[in-house]
């Protein structure tokens, strides 16, 4: 099969990085995928024009099968935009697309998600991490969906020995500690709460290390951080299935979340207090999804979408 994935470019010129572990799973699989990087830096109705010409004129020199935009909003909607008419179009909702993005105005967050919206109605299927964020698509009720978090390579995330970790990082054999993801929006990962939390959990089991994980890392040492800490801080306001807690299970790193609505931070510190007394590790590897796994649905999606069967279904985790 034949794919089109339209990813925002970061910064560096990088692409989100389930978008590249899901282009290479699809690839191995046998099928081809291509890349293309639309540019939503800017924000006017004629850069906007530009950029969905762009992208109209590479549909229509690649003519892939499938076009599959893997955030909504501006980029959605110019994949809507470019494909009409020349492939079928699938959307994929990460969550703030949808709904109340908080790093902007009410203003732009709410075109943000008019924009989903709109690109949603063109979509052929649409797919997002959990059912209650696939509920905030009225699209959902006439066109194919999917329900599908993001995949992790579970050879990369694996269980490993807690000093070695600890050691690799400099990190202390004695401490108590827990990872907060801080790499995003403040006023959506919400490090207030998780300071409250840790603070009601340092009363009760004495002091506790937080360590920050602001994108500075290496890659290749994320697995290490799971595997020397004794659990994950999830203080997230609004959030489906974050990549993170994929990487946590695979690591059987314990993870302490706010439940939606629900976001009291003597609660989050008693669970945390629980959790680091005796800290131990958990048993959810068997329930995080590979990337292999999420590709191979992928590619049933789109073959259920063009008529084909399930083409990929049946990989192993």
């Amino acid at each position: 099969m034949h794919i089109l994935f339209v990813a925002p470019r970061g910064p560096t010129g990088s692409h989100l990085p389930f978008v590249r572990r899901e282009v290479h799973a699809l690839r191995n699989a046998g099928h081809h995928v291509d890349l293309y990087a639309f540019d939503n830096s800017r924000y006017s109705l004629l850069y906007f024009c530009e950029q969905v010409s762009g992208l109209r004129a590479a549909v229509r020199r690649l003519r892939p099968e499938v076009v599959h935009a893997r955030v909504g909003r501006s980029t959605a909607l110019a994949a809507a935009c470019a494909a009409g008419g020349l492939a079928p179009l699938v959307v994929s909702f990460r969550g703030t697309d949808v709904g109340r993005n908080t790093r902007y105005s009410a203003l732009r967050s709410a075109l943000g998600a008019a924009a989903s919206q709109l690109a949603a109605l063109f979509a052929a299927g649409v797919v997002c991490p959990s059912r209650e964020m696939l509920g905030r698509v009225l699209a959902r009720r006439w066109c194919a969906s999917l329900v599908l978090p993001n995949g992790v390579d579970l050879n990369l995330f694996s269980p490993g020995e807690r000093a070695a970790a600890r050691e690799r990082l400099g990190l202390r054999a004695e401490d108590r500690i827990v990872l907060f993801n801080c790499s995003g929006n403040p006023a959506f990962n919400d490090p207030d709460l998780a300071a409250q939390a840790l603070d009601d959990a340092r009363r009760r089991v004495g002091e506790v290390r937080l360590v920050l994980l602001d994108g500075s890392a290496p890659p290749e040492d994320l697995p290490h951080y799971m595997n020397g800490a004794d659990c994950l801080l999830v203080t997230s306001r609004r959030e489906a299935r974050p990549t993170l807690v994929e990487e946590a299970m695979a690591c059987n790193l314990p993870v302490v979340s706010a439940a939606d609505g629900k976001r009291c931070p003597i609660a989050l510190g008693m669970a945390l207090a629980e959790v680091l007394r005796s800290p131990c590790r958990s048993a959810e590897r068997g329930n995080a999804l590979s990337v292999d796994s999420a590709a191979a649905r992928l590619a049933g999606f789109y073959g259920e979408i063009l008529g084909k069967g399930e083409l990929g279904v049946g990989a192993a985790r």
